[in-house]
């Protein structure tokens, strides 16, 4: 048995890597990636290394065995057709005989177009047969603490999401509860909806920047058309922009709100506080 993570060099990736090698041997483990370079530290460790890609379905054949525990982290392919890529690893597994296939899918309560795959995803897992969990992963908080170059060369965190909030938590807090699902027992066939402590609104975002960086930094509320303007300027392709606004359409629903209590319990710890993140990309 060994536990297989694709998507082992992305941003949740590593983290799950990492703190599997703290929990079981370093063989029992194995990392899934396109490129077999950006693997070379795990491979130093003793991590078995697999090179496949999504889009290349033969690339799966054999990479699985019977007993398997599957991590399929989602991909970030928005123009490849996600589900189709999903169902390659997921066709794979199935054919091996995996004792569990975990997903990262995104919240129950998420009505915007980021979601549509994900659903298509998580039907196609149930269809299959094979035991599943399903990681309904909440909105993490470096998709805004990583992007701070503009909102401190601008003065102003932009959003199109009014006052609503967002429960987000760490990587490292969703990546703590999939090591939990792969490692421990009893999780088969369930869905787990996954978010931080607490929500926070934007003008609370931008009240915290002020007070770690003693700038002052503003919330500035725009419409989501206003914002697909300004993500197209910035480079952005135009259905990402669209999805990335539709998003924020649904925070201001209150989408993003919900607060189950699930990660924490999962991980047996509290979810780490927005402001520490904020400060851990300070210092970075």
């Amino acid at each position: 048995m060994s536990i297989v993570v694709t998507g082992a060099t992305g941003h949740l990736g590593r983290h799950v890597v990492e703190q599997l090698l703290e929990k079981v041997p370093a063989e029992q483990i194995t990392a899934v990636v396109r490129t077999l370079e950006k693997a070379a530290g795990f491979a130093e460790r003793g991590v078995r290394i697999a090179v496949a890609d999504y889009n290349v379905p033969e690339t799966f054949d054999g990479l699985f065995t019977a007993g398997d525990r599957v991590l399929l982290i989602s991909g970030n392919e928005f123009d490849k057709g996600r589900t189709g890529q999903h169902r390659t690893v997921l066709d794979a597994a199935r054919a091996a005989g995996v004792a569990l296939f975990a997903y990262t899918s995104a919240p129950g309560s998420l009505t915007a177009a980021l979601a549509d795959d994900h659903r298509d995803t998580e039907e196609a897992i149930l269809a299959s047969g094979v035991p599943y969990v399903l990681l309904r992963n909440g909105w993490y908080s470096e998709n805004y603490t990583e992007q701070l170059a503009p909102v401190l060369e601008h003065g102003a965190v932009v959003a199109a999401a009014g006052e609503g909030r967002v429960a987000s938590a760490a990587r490292a807090d969703y990546a703590a509860a999939a090591v939990a699902v792969l490692t421990d027992e009893g999780h088969e066939n369930t869905t787990y909806e996954l978010s931080g402590d607490t929500a926070w609104g934007f003008g609370e975002y931008a009240a915290e920047l002020s007070r770690q960086t003693g700038r002052e930094i503003a919330y500035n509320a725009v419409s989501v058309e206003d914002l697909t303007g300004i993500l197209t300027g910035a480079g952005l392709p135009a259905p990402l922009a669209a999805i990335l606004a539709g998003v924020d359409a649904s925070v201001e629903k209150g989408e993003l709100a919900v607060t189950t209590g699930d990660l924490s319990r999962l991980t047996g710890r509290a979810t780490t506080p927005l402001a520490e993140s904020i400060a851990l990309a300070l210092k970075g």
